[in-house]
This record gives C-alpha cells, sequence and structure tokens, in this order.
C-alpha cells in the first residue's frame, strides 16, 4: 500500500483553486452534484460494479476523476475499512479533477461497515463515521436500519458538537480536528467546512447526504419512521439483503415474489411521505418508468442508461 505522507505535499498544491477548468460558464452551485440535482427533483446516477461500489487508493481516485456518474459510492460494508486508503483515493479524484460539470470532485459515499441494530450498536461505532467524514467524503450510509433510535443516533454521529437539533436529534458527536483534511479535499477553509459539512436537507445549506438501507424485514416495520427522521437525505430496498431476511437467498434482481415486490413499494411509498429520495437499480428498458415512479438515485450499469434516464427528466 502507498504511503500517505508522500501525498501531503500535493494536497494543499491541488486544493487552491476551486474554479473549474475548461467552460468558464461553468460554475457549480454546490460542492455536492448530487445534492444539487436533487433539490431540482432531477434523478442522480452511481456506477454499480462487484457489489455495488468501489474501492481503491489514489489511482483509483484518479481513473474516476472524470466519471459519468453524479456519485460514487465507496464500498466499506464488505470491503476492507482502511481510511488510509479512502484518503488517497479521494486526493485522487481532487488531483485529476474537475469533474465535466466543474465540481470539484464527484459527489462520494460510503456505506459504513456497522449496521443500525440499535442505538448503543452506532453510538459505539461513532469514531468511524468521524474518521470517515475526515476523509472528506461528501455522505455516509448505514445499512440495517433496524430502529428509530439508530437512525437518530447515526445523524448525530454526522454532525459537528455544536450542532443541536430539531427535536428529536440531539447534539452532533464530530470532534475539532476532523476538518483540516476535509476542508483540503472540499477546496474550502476549515471554517467554511464546519459550516457546510452537516446533513441536507435537514441543513439547507447542507453538503452531506446520509442514506439508509431499510434492507430487512425488521428495517421494514418501521420503515415509515425512520425515513422521516431529520436528517436523512435518501434510503433503498436493498433486494439482496432483502430477500435473505425473507428466507429467499440470492435474490438480487427481478422478477421478484409478492413479498419482495410489497417490501419494495413499502420502502419507496416511506420516502416518498418522508419527502426524501428513493434509490433504486435502474435499466435500460426501465430507467423512465422508474423516474415516473419515484427513483431519484439510480444505481445504473453504464453511461447509456444514465444518458436515457437524464434525457427523459429534462423532458417530463
Amino acid at each position: 500500500m502507498k504511503k500517505l505522507l508522500w501525498l501531503l505535499p500535493v494536497i494543499p498544491l491541488i486544493c487552491v483553486s476551486f474554479a473549474p477548468s475548461g467552460d468558464a460558464q461553468t460554475k457549480p452551485k454546490r460542492i455536492n452534484r448530487a445534492i444539487e440535482l436533487l433539490e431540482q427533483d432531477q434523478t442522480i446516477y452511481y456506477f454499480t460494479e462487484g457489489r455495488g461500489g468501489s474501492q481503491g487508493g489514489y489511482k483509483e481516485g484518479l481513473a474516476l476523476a472524470k466519471t459519468w456518474a453524479e456519485m460514487i459510492i465507496y464500498e466499506m460494508e464488505f470491503g476492507a475499512y482502511d481510511v488510509t486508503e479512502l484518503r488517497e483515493f479521494m486526493a485522487g479524484l481532487v488531483a485529476a479533477g474537475p469533474t465535466p460539470t466543474g465540481h470539484r470532485t464527484p459527489a462520494v459515499q460510503v456505506v459504513l461497515p456497522f449496521g443500525g441494530y440499535d442505538e448503543a450498536t452506532v453510538r459505539a461505532n461513532h469514531w468511524i463515521v468521524q474518521q470517515v467524514l475526515a476523509a472528506g467524503v461528501h455522505g455516509v450510509t448505514m445499512n440495517h436500519a433496524r430502529t428509530l433510535g439508530a437512525v437518530r443516533a447515526f445523524v448525530e454521529t454526522a454532525r459537528f458538537a455544536h450542532r443541536k437539533g430539531p427535536e428529536p436529534i440531539g447534539e452532533g458527536m464530530r470532534g475539532n480536528g476532523g476538518q483540516l483534511n476535509a476542508s483540503r479535499i472540499w477546496g474550502i477553509t476549515p471554517g467554511e467546512y464546519i459550516r457546510k459539512a452537516d446533513p441536507w436537507p435537514l441543513n439547507p445549506e447542507g453538503e452531506m447526504l446520509l442514506g439508509l438501507k431499510i434492507e430487512d424485514r425488521y428495517a421494514l416495520e418501521v420503515s415509515e419512521l425512520t425515513a422521516k427522521t431529520p436528517g436523512i437525505g435518501y434510503a433503498e430496498w436493498g433486494p439482496g439483503d432483502m430477500g435473505l431476511s425473507f428466507g429467499i437467498p440470492e435474490l438480487h434482481d427481478p422478477p421478484y415474489p409478492k413479498a419482495l415486490e410489497d417490501a419494495r413499494a413499502r420502502v419507496r411509498a416511506a420516502c416518498k411521505a418522508g419527502g426524501i429520495a428513493f434509490l433504486d437499480v435502474v435499466k435500460e428498458h426501465n430507467v423512465e418508468d422508474r423516474i415516473r415512479e419515484g427513483v431519484r438515485i439510480g444505481a445504473a450499469s453504464s453511461k447509456a442508461i444514465a444518458d436515457k434516464g437524464r434525457a427523459f427528466s429534462r423532458n417530463r
């Protein structure tokens, strides 16, 4: 593994300017491209590979800096928990940026290595969220969101300690220090980072997305409550794990049995009622239908699928 030390002289140099190169008319409205589009009720896309996310370090970041996707899912649920490698990945994105839309990097969402089985589990693992966000990513996703207390605690782990409420969200848990590296990646000052690194849409000026995997029958039973938790920006239904929970292993793709179709519909409805984005897999033959029914984060296997969806969204 490469040592992070050799990257340190590079990062200050590549973080001096936030202005995009190329088209002088292109000026991002936000740091987080995903939030920028979700605010406009547009569907965003991320590339699915392997178990649904990217991994790797500096060279992988270089390779993905110009991706066609608005969001990169960085997989730590089943992949190795290696924050040094994650920091290198983010530095690679910056070094090879900006994106075609002028953003410093694509939005990067990390799937966390612990589940929301209960509030105590989430609070005990707050340090993981703190370390991941300090790498400069733009959001985190918690799997198996089984209890309302766990989801509320999840929001608190992602906020700085001076942030409070609204009820029933308590005070944030992030401490001082993590803003230094993250602000370099975002291309802003540490003080600006503290102001902007807060969950959207809870904070309309926030640049972070918090997501939930409502992916088993226990999480499903409280989905109407968890999807309304202040600070949550999106949720997905996780057909693989949902199927496993219902005793149907290795069932990732449609057609789904009625139990899973009902689960998907329930999570989609919970997202709509909670005013958050619904994430699902989109294919070339169904991307337009998925957008019509409310999918706003699409897991796509190719640029062609995303382009077809974008064209439909612009004209609908």
